[in-house]
C-alpha cells in the first residue's frame, strides 16, 4: 500500500512507521512459522519437549505483546490514548498461551521494561510517562489474572485427560487379563471334565445296578452342563480378543431356513416357524458366529416356553436395515431386568421351565457378535406374554 497510495497519504504522520512495522511483522511471522514447524517435527520424533521450545513460545508471546505495544505507540504521540492493540495482544497471549507462575512474572517484567524503553524513546514528559506506566501496570495486572485463570482451567483439563487415559489403560489391561484368564481356566477345565466323562462311560460297560446307572447318568449330565459353561466362557473370551472378523455376503432367507430346519430335526419339534417379509435379503455376516447368535436366541425362546408354544423367526427390512426377530410366547422377562440382560455374568439369568441353568453369558455373547456386525439388538418383553428379540443389520445390495 505504501507504493500504491498517493504521495499525499504516504507522507502523512506516522505512515512510514506503520509501513516499516508491517514489513517487520510479515517477515517475523514467516520466520516464527518456519521455526515452529521445525520444532513440531522434532517433538514428533523425540516425543520430548526442550528448553528451546519453551524459549521459542516465550519469545513469540513477548513478540505479540511488543507488536501490539509498538503499534499503539506509533498510532499517536500519547500511547495511553491508543492502547487497543496492546490490550488485544495481552488478551490473546493470556488466553492462548500456557505459562507457569514464574514465566508469567518474567513476561510481565519484560513487557514493562519494553514499554518503558519505548516511552523514553518517544521523549514522553514525566506526567505522560507516569500516566502511561499506570495504565500499562493495570493492563499487565489484568493480563496476569486472565492468564492464571486460563492456566488453572487448562491444567485441570490436562490432568483430567491424563487421569482418563490412565484409567482407560488400566481398564484395557484388566479386560485383557480377564479374558486371558477366562480362556486359560476354561480351556484347562476341559481335560478333567473329559476324564470324568470317559470314566463314567467305561463304568457303564460293566454290569451295574440301577442306582449306579442313575449316578452315572447324573455324572454325564453334569459333564455336559460343565462343558456347555466352558464353551460359553471360551466364546466370551474369544469374542473380546478377536481382532479379525471375517464376514461374507449372505442371503438370509436360505440361512434362516437351514437354521430352523436344523432345530426342528435336533429338538424333534414343529413349533419353530419362519416368516419372511423380505425376498431376497442380503447382509454381511460371519456364518459361524451369527449362527451362534440365532441358536442362542432360539434356545432361550424354547427354554422359557411351554412344550407346545410356538417360536416365530421373522425376516424383514426397514430403512436400509435387515431385521431378524425371534419371538416366543413364554414367561417373559421382568421389566426391571430388561436393562441388564445383555451384561456379562448378569443376575438376570434364570432357570428354564425344565430346570435348565443359565451362566449369564449367552445374551452377552449375542450382543458382542451383533456389535461386531455393526448391528443392533433390541428386546421387547412382557411377563406372561413372551419376548421378542430384534436384530438390525446393515443391508447390502442384492
Amino acid at each position: 500500500m505504501y507504493f500504491i497510495f498517493p504521495l499525499s497519504l504516504t507522507k502523512a504522520e506516522n505512515f512510514p512507521e506503520f509501513n516499516v512495522a508491517n514489513w517487520v511483522f510479515i517477515v517475523s511471522g514467516v520466520l516464527y512459522y518456519l521455526l515452529s514447524n521445525i520444532l513440531i517435527e522434532n517433538f514428533e520424533k523425540n516425543k520430548k519437549s526442550s528448553a528451546i521450545m519453551s524459549f521459542f513460545v516465550f519469545s513469540f508471546a513477548l513478540y505479540l505483546m511488543s507488536c501490539g505495544m509498538y503499534s499503539s505507540f506509533i498510532a499517536t504521540s500519547d500511547p495511553r490514548n491508543a492502547l487497543t492493540l496492546y490490550l488485544i495482544a495481552l488478551i490473546v497471549v493470556s488466553i492462548l498461551f500456557v505459562f507457569e507462575y514464574f514465566e508469567t512474572i518474567i513476561l510481565m517484567v519484560a513487557a514493562e521494561m519494553l514499554f518503558t524503553s519505548l516511552l523514553i524513546h518517544s521523549h514522553a514528559f514525566d506526567t505522560e510517562m507516569l500516566y502511561n506506566q499506570l495504565i500499562s501496570f493495570i493492563l499487565l495486572c489484568g493480563f496476569y489474572l486472565i492468564s492464571r485463570y486460563f492456566f488453572t482451567y487448562k491444567a485441570n483439563y490436562y490432568l483430567q485427560l491424563i487421569e482418563i487415559r490412565e484409567k482407560n489403560l488400566e481398564i484395557e489391561r484388566g479386560s485383557e487379563f480377564k479374558s486371558q484368564l477366562l480362556g486359560l481356566v476354561a480351556h484347562d477345565l476341559r481335560n478333567p471334565i473329559a476324564a470324568v466323562e470317559s470314566i463314567a462311560m467305561m463304568m457303564e460297560m460293566d454290569e451295574i445296578n440301577e442306582d449306579t446307572q442313575e449316578n452315572l447318568d447324573m455324572m454325564k449330565a453334569s459333564c455336559v452342563k460343565a462343558r456347555s459353561i466352558i464353551d460359553e466362557l471360551l466364546e466370551a473370551a474369544r469374542n473380546e480378543n478377536t481382532l479379525e472378523f471375517v464376514t461374507k455376503r449372505t442371503e438370509l432367507n436360505k440361512f434362516l431356513i437351514d437354521i430352523a430346519n436344523l432345530w426342528k430335526i435336533q429338538k424333534d419339534t414343529k413349533n419353530i416357524e419362519l416368516i419372511s417379509r423380505a425376498m431376497p435379503a442380503y447382509a454381511m455376516i460371519n456364518l459361524e458366529k451369527f449362527q451362534r447368535v440365532l441358536d442362542n436366541l432360539i434356545g432361550n425362546a424354547l427354554k422359557f416356553s411351554k412344550p407346545n408354544a410356538k417360536v416365530d423367526i421373522t425376516l424383514g427390512k426397514n430403512n436400509r436395515h435387515v431385521i431378524i426377530e425371534v419371538r416366543d410366547r413364554g414367561i417373559g422377562i421382568p421389566k426391571e431386568k430388561l436393562s441388564i440382560i445383555f451384561d456379562p455374568f448378569t443376575k438376570a439369568g434364570r432357570p428354564g421351565l425344565n430346570g435348565e441353568q443359565s451362566t449369564g453369558l449367552g445374551l452377552s455373547i449375542v450382543k458382542q457378535i451383533v456389535d461386531k456386525h455393526k448391528g443392533k439388538i433390541e428386546v421387547e418383553s412382557k411377563e406372561g406374554e413372551g419376548s421378542t428379540f430384534r436384530i438390525l443389520l446393515p443391508e447390502v445390495e442384492s
